[in-house]
């Protein structure tokens, strides 16, 4: 949807073929893309990038194509697995994280055992999963089929139990390896210690200064935790 307001439009692959041209500039993020504008082109743009970070936010919600049409997400199930499909052929090391939202009016245990089903096929890096909240106002909080909250707790914990376990077992693919590691801040629970992020936003932790903060460097991953990495600047 990005620069069809502009007075000469621009794409967001073609806006980020214009940033990835900045001098001196070595890692391009950007967190979120809707399904619907997950394009081929920007597909391409990532798979021939040097800088674009090997991460994409990628919100399923539901693995429901009935849930997805009441939500109003114009995407199918199929449609996304699709698209996942061929992100990992174009971007095979990509890293996918999610949103997930249970207990939605009217989902069903069918609907629910869909979402599982995506969260297995995928193999997310980690999912953001979310109980729904009813909101006054809005289109959902007028639909019937509201959801008994013991029913959505039991969802939420059993389809949280899967992510962690998917998570801990992808998040741990690079341990003892050396990846390059662009340190962020200061670890806040261990003093002499910086944290960091991998290219594919995976967290690290190794022993390090402040002058360290905003260098990229070469680090060995000693541990992995199940959703970071403990490591040894080389």
């Amino acid at each position: 949807s990005y620069g069809k307001n502009l007075e000469e439009p621009m794409t967001f692959a073609k806006l980020l073929q214009e940033v990835e041209a900045i001098d001196g500039l070595r890692r391009i993020r950007f967190m979120t893309s809707h399904p619907k504008d997950l394009s081929d082109e920007l597909i391409e743009v990532m798979k021939n990038s040097d800088k674009i970070c090997h991460h994409l936010h990628l919100p399923l919600q539901s693995g429901s194509s009935r849930i997805l049409k009441a939500m109003n997400r114009r995407y199918t199930k199929e449609q996304y697995l699709e698209l996942v499909e061929k992100i990992r052929a174009a971007v095979p090391d990509i890293s996918l994280t999610t949103d997930i939202i249970v207990g939605f009016p009217g989902e069903t245990e069918e609907d629910f055992s869909e979402t599982m089903d995506v969260v297995r096929r995928v193999r997310f890096d980690s999912a953001f999963t979310f109980i729904y909240s009813r909101r006054t106002g809005t289109p959902a909080a007028a639909m019937e089929d509201q959801i008994p909250e013991d029913v959505v707790k039991n969802r939420f914990d059993r389809l949280l139990s899967e992510v962690q376990a998917v998570s801990a077992e992808v998040c741990g693919r690079d341990v003892h390896t050396v990846k390059s590691v662009l340190v962020e801040e200061l670890d806040d629970h261990v003093e002499g210690f910086v944290t960091g992020r991998l290219d594919n936003n995976t967290i690290v932790h190794f022993k390090g200064d402040r002058s360290l903060i905003g260098k990229i460097v070469d680090v060995y991953l000693d541990e992995s935790k199940g959703f970071y990495y403990m490591g040894t600047m080389k």
